[in-house]
């Protein structure tokens, strides 16, 4: 609907409008209100830091090394444990790295990372 109200936190669709003091999802039905809302605001910049392995802050340009061997799914490759990946780029989505290597163009989790 408009682009101030917050998604549903239950659904996390953006269906969403208000009524008195709460806000209503229009999909799932789920009510909340308007206050929790405004917190969670600022706690959501705070968790939108993307952290490695070892709780370092990643950003753009960043270089980090895989900690673990890493199965491509859909593929016989695997990156290897210790692989140094430059240049990274953060991008949303519960895989928060995307990086180019030799083997192709992949998207990473930050748990399975440590910066360099």
């Amino acid at each position: 609907m408009s682009a101030n109200l917050p998604a549903c936190p239950q659904c996390t669709l953006e269906n969403t409008y208000p009524d008195g003091d709460n806000y209503v999802c229009a999909d799932c039905g789920h009510e909340w209100p308007q206050l929790v809302a405004a917190n969670s605001v600022a706690d959501d910049d705070a968790e939108a830091a993307v952290k490695d392995s070892n709780g370092n802050i990643l950003k753009d340009g960043d270089s980090v090394v895989l900690i673990k061997d890493l199965k491509v799914k859909g593929s016989s490759t695997t990156l290897k444990m210790g692989t140094k990946v430059k240049s990274i780029r953060l991008v949303g989505g519960d895989h928060e790295v995307d990086c180019k290597m030799d083997a192709g163009s992949f998207m990473l989790k930050a748990a399975f990372l440590k910066k360099v």
